[in-house]
């Protein structure tokens, strides 16, 4: 046994603690990297300053600001843009051999994937914060209480933990980087038929069904009426509805393909 594999056993050999260290030590190399710090955040801010200020002024929204009505669906679907990093990195990590190194361990492979995700998710929670303060910062006001816009940001962040383990998925199949960050495209279409950035009823017919049945419009739905104050029971279930289901379809896809590969 070599000495590097030493210094990187985790303490515990179960699936909770080695998946804390690998997290931890995924954003170690997060943190010494602060490019993607930094270039994440400033991208989040300006496409938000150009949906806001360059679109904002052609969209029309009945009874709530478009600002108000913007700014909890560009939040909700932000989750998407970082998951692009995800995708990519856990590519470059398995190309790289990194993964390799740590499924060598011994531990439950599961954790190596685990812990990737809870440390992709702690970047989300930051990015979120980001994106929240800056959509403050150009008009947006909360009309509901402080505890629901809480209850609306853990919403956002239950959101990203699940669409993770789907960009987690693309990683593993993509086989390289480049590959993963358009595959992981794919997904984005998602944000942009939904009811993110212009009210659901304003589209034809036949592409709001498509619209009104997927996860990203019940994720923003109650997100934004948790925003707004008129949250309903059945739009907070069927946001953690849909959030379950990835989590249900796409971590043991993740797991089963980490286990083949």
């Amino acid at each position: 046994m070599t000495a590097t594999t030493v210094e990187s056993r985790p303490n515990g050999t179960t699936l909770g603690p080695a998946s804390v260290t690998i997290a931890t030590r995924t954003l170690r190399r997060f943190i010494r990297t602060p490019q993607l710090l930094v270039v994440s955040t400033i991208q989040g801010a300006m496409f938000l300053l150009i949906f806001r200020y360059v679109f904002g002024g052609a969209i029309a929204t009945s009874g709530v600001p478009y600002v108000d009505f913007l700014v909890p669906g560009y939040v909700t679907t932000s989750v998407l843009f970082v998951g692009t990093a995800t995708a990519a990195g856990v590519a470059e990590d398995l190309e790289q051999g990194f993964l390799d190194r740590l499924r060598s361990l011994p531990i439950p492979r599961a954790a190596v994937l685990v812990g990737r995700v809870l440390a992709d998710s702690g970047m989300l929670a930051w990015n979120l914060a980001i994106t929240v303060a800056v959509g403050f910062a150009v008009g947006f006001r909360l009309h509901g209480t402080l505890l629901e816009g809480i209850g609306a940001f853990a919403l956002c962040l239950a959101f990203g933990f699940a669409f993770t383990w789907l960009f987690v998925a693309i990683g593993l199949v993509a086989g390289n980087a480049q590959a993963a960050q358009g595959m992981s495209l794919m997904v984005f279409p998602l944000t942009f038929v939904s009811s993110a950035y212009v009210p659901a009823d304003s589209m034809p017919g036949w592409l709001r069904v498509a619209a009104d049945h997927q996860p990203v419009t019940a994720m923003v739905d109650a997100v934004r009426g948790l925003c707004l104050g008129d949250a309903t029971a059945s739009q907070v279930t069927a946001a953690l509805a849909w959030s379950a289901a990835l989590i249900a379809v796409f971590a043991p896809l993740a797991v089963a393909r980490f286990r083949r590969s």
